[in-house]
C-alpha cells in the first residue's frame, strides 16, 4: 500500500502529464491534416512489464488496442530489447488494427542500465498513405489485407540508435508521399523522445524502485475503483441487435451486430457472438478493436475520476468468435474497420441503456465517415486528401445530443476549409448544419452537417467509408431515429444518392456531397420544453414544420412566439392519435429503402 497517497497522487498526475505531453508533441510537430487538424493519433505509457500505465487524452480506439501491440512487441523480442531500441508495426494479425495506424515503441532505461526498461512510451499515428491500391490505404472495397498496404510485423524501427536504413528505404518505397510519412513518424519518435527524458527525471527523482512500485499501485488503484463502481450497478445480462447496413461489396445484405453484456458483481463481460461472420469487404475487427469500442462504452458510464489504464481493462472481458466480423482471421480486409468500431460503441450503448435508462445517451451519427481523394497533379507529383467527418451525439437522458462534435469514440476534429484549400486541389462549397436531420425527442439529438468538396485537379480517385443510411441512428424511450447519412456526386444534376461505401473516379470540376446522420433522440418529443423548440427554429436547427409535426409546437406572431394554448391543444391530439399504448425503448424510424 502507498505510504504518502499526496506524493502519490503527485506521482499519478506527473505520468499522465508526461502522456498528454506526447499527445501535444505530435499535434505540433506533424505534417499531414490527418493528424495536425483530425488529430487522429494517440500517446500513452507502459511500465518496464509493458502494462498500459498512462493514457494521453487521445483516441478511445486506439487506447484499448495498444496492450495488444505491445504484447506482439515484447512477444517478437524477447530478450532483445537494448538502450536506444525503437520498434513499429502495423500488423492487424500481430497487434495492429488497420494499416495506416502506425504504432511506435520506444522503451526506457536508466542511464547506464540495459538489463530491463524501466517504462515503455508508444505513440501510433494514422498515416495518410501505406501503400495499397487506393491512395490514402483505407478503402472500404477491399476484399483481403493484402490490397490495402504495406504490412509491418513488429520490427525494430532503430537498434541501439541505429536506424534500421532497410525499413525506411523499404517504406519509402511503397507510400505514395513519404515526406508526410516520414514527417509523421518522425513526430511520433519525437513524443516518445520527451516521454524518455520525462520518466528518466521521475526516475532520477523516486528512484528506480519507487517509480515501478507506483506505476503498479496506479493500475490496482484503478482496478479497485473500476470494480467498486461496477459493484454499485444492476446485475443482470442485457443485449442488444443493430445493423451496419452492408460492407460495400455484398451491397444491400445487412450486417448483425450482436452484444450480450453480463454484470455480476464487480465484474462485467461483453460477448460478440451472434455477430456476422466475416465480410468481404474491409470492415472487419482485429478482436483488440472490438475490445476498445467495448471498453469505451463501459468506460463512460464509470465515474470519471478513474484513472484510465490497464487497470480498467481487468474488471472488464471481451469475447468475440474468430472468423466473425469483431474478430477477423487471414485474409480479412479491415482498412475501413472504424465503421464497425464506432458502430459497436453504439451497440453497446443500446444494451447498457437496458441497464441504466438514466445514464446512456441514444446513438449518435453512427461514427466519423471517411473520405479520401487522392491523386497527381500534372508534375505527376501526388496528393492525398483524408478526412474524417463526425459531429452528432445521440440526445442524452438529461440534455441534447451535441451538436457538430465528434462521436465518444473518437475525439477527433475537423480540417480546417482554408488550411484544406491552401493544401490540396479542393475547394470546400459547403459546411453547414442540416435542418430537421437530428432525431427528435425530449431532448433532441445532436445536429449533423453536410460538407461538399469540389475537385480543381484533372482526376482524382474519391474513397468514401460510412453508414447509417438504412439503419437510421437509434432514438431511446420514445425518442426518434435521426435522419439517414447520405452520399451525392453532382447532386444538381445527378439528384439520385450514390452507395454509402464506394470508390470510384472523380474528374475535374465534380462536387461530392456528405451528409452525416443525424443522432438520435431520448425521450417523447411531446414532452420537449417548447421554448427549447422555439429556440432551434430560430436557430435553424428545425423548420416550423417540423417543431409542429414532430414536436406538437405552434407557434404566432413576428417575431415567432409559441402559442401555448394552441400547442397544449395539438399536442393532447397527437397523444390520442398515438397507434402505440407504451413508449418504445428503441426506435429506428423507417429504413430508407421503405420510404
Amino acid at each position: 500500500m502507498i505510504s504518502d497517497p499526496i506524493e502519490f497522487e503527485l506521482f499519478k498526475n506527473a505520468l499522465f502529464g508526461i502522456a498528454d505531453e506526447m499527445a501535444l508533441t505530435v499535434f505540433r510537430t506533424t505534417y499531414s491534416g490527418v493528424l495536425k487538424d483530425n488529430m487522429d493519433y494517440s500517446t500513452a505509457l507502459f511500465d518496464g512489464g509493458g502494462v498500459l500505465v498512462a493514457q494521453g487524452l487521445t483516441l478511445p480506439g486506439h487506447l484499448g488496442s495498444m496492450p495488444t501491440a505491445i504484447a506482439a512487441v515484447k512477444a517478437a523480442f524477447a530478450g532483445q530489447v537494448y538502450p536506444g531500441d525503437v520498434f513499429i508495426l502495423n500488423d492487424p494479425f500481430q497487434g495492429g488494427m488497420h494499416l495506416p495506424d502506425v504504432f511506435v515503441f520506444k522503451p526506457v532505461f536508466q542511464p547506464g542500465e540495459d538489463r530491463k526498461p524501466i517504462a515503455w512510451a508508444c505513440a501510433v499515428c494514422h498515416q495518410t498513405d501505406v501503400g495499397g491500391r487506393v491512395p490514402g490505404s483505407n478503402a472500404s472495397d477491399s476484399t483481403e489485407i493484402y490490397q490495402e498496404g504495406l504490412r509491418i510485423p513488429p520490427l525494430k524501427f532503430y537498434e541501439r540508435g541505429i536506424r534500421n536504413e532497410t525499413l525506411f528505404s523499404l517504406i519509402e518505397k511503397n507510400v505514395r508521399v513519404p515526406v508526410k510519412v516520414f514527417g509523421d513518424l518522425r513526430a511520433q519518435l519525437a513524443a516518445c523522445h520527451i516521454a524518455e527524458q520525462a520518466v528518466v527525471e521521475l526516475a532520477a527523482h523516486y528512484g528506480a524502485e519507487k517509480l515501478a512500485q507506483y506505476m503498479t499501485e496506479l493500475v490496482d488503484y484503478a482496478e479497485r475503483m473500476t470494480r467498486a463502481a461496477l459493484r454499485e450497478l444492476p446485475d443482470g445480462v442485457y443485449d442488444f441487435l443493430d445493423h451496419i447496413d452492408d460492407d460495400g461489396i455484398d451491397v444491400g445484405k445487412p450486417i448483425p451486430l450482436k452484444v450480450t453484456i453480463t454484470k455480476s458483481g464487480d465484474a462485467i463481460h461483453a460477448d460478440w457472438t451472434g455477430t456476422s461472420p466475416q465480410v468481404k469487404g474491409a470492415i472487419n475487427n482485429t478482436l483488440s478493436y472490438t475490445k476498445s469500442a467495448s471498453y469505451c462504452a463501459i468506460r463512460s458510464i464509470l465515474p470519471q475520476n478513474i484513472p484510465t489504464n490497464e487497470g480498467v481493462f481487468r474488471a472488464i472481458t471481451v469475447t468475440a468468435p474468430e472468423g466473425t466480423i469483431a474478430n477477423m482471421v487471414l485474409p480479412g480486409a479491415c482498412a475501413a474497420r472504424g465503421l464497425t468500431g464506432f458502430r459497436m460503441v453504439d451497440c453497446m450503448f443500446g444494451a447498457l441503456a437496458k441497464m441504466l435508462p438514466d445514464q446512456v445517451f441514444a446513438a449518435s451519427d453512427g461514427g466519423n465517415t471517411g473520405v479520401s481523394i487522392g491523386g497527381y497533379y500534372g508534375d505527376r507529383s501526388p496528393f492525398i486528401y483524408v478526412d474524417f467527418t463526425c459531429c452528432a451525439w445521440g440526445a442524452r437522458p438529461y440534455a441534447d445530443g451535441l451538436d457538430g462534435n465528434s462521436h465518444i469514440y473518437a475525439n477527433m476534429a475537423s480540417q480546417p476549409i482554408e488550411v484544406t484549400e491552401t493544401e490540396q486541389p479542393l475547394q470546400i462549397t459547403a459546411y453547414e448544419f442540416i435542418q430537421d436531420a437530428m432525431g427528435p425527442g425530449k431532448f433532441r439529438g445532436g445536429a449533423p452537417f453536410r460538407r461538399e468538396y469540389k475537385l480543381l485537379a484533372e482526376e482524382a480517385i474519391l474513397q468514401v467509408r460510412s453508414d447509417r443510411r438504412d439503419f437510421r441512428p437509434f432514438g431511446l424511450y420514445g425518442g426518434g431515429a435521426g435522419q439517414p447519412s447520405m452520399n451525392y456526386l453532382n447532386p444538381d444534376r445527378n439528384p439520385a444518392p450514390l452507395p454509402s461505401k464506394l470508390t470510384m473516379t472523380m474528374r475535374k470540376g465534380d462536387l461530392f456531397r456528405h451528409e452525416v446522420a443525424g443522432g438520435g433522440g431520448w425521450g417523447d418529443p411531446l414532452e420537449r420544453d417548447p421554448a427549447l423548440v422555439l429556440g432551434d427554429v430560430l436557430n435553424g436547427f428545425v423548420s416550423e414544420r417540423a417543431a409542429r409535426e414532430d414536436y406538437g409546437v405552434v407557434f404566432a406572431g413576428k417575431p415567432l412566439e409559441v402559442d401555448n394554448t394552441a400547442t397544449a391543444g395539438l399536442r393532447q391530439q397527437m397523444r390520442t392519435q398515438r397507434k402505440w399504448d407504451d413508449v418504445p425503448t428503441y426506435n429506428w424510424g423507417v429504413p430508407l429503402a421503405a420510404e
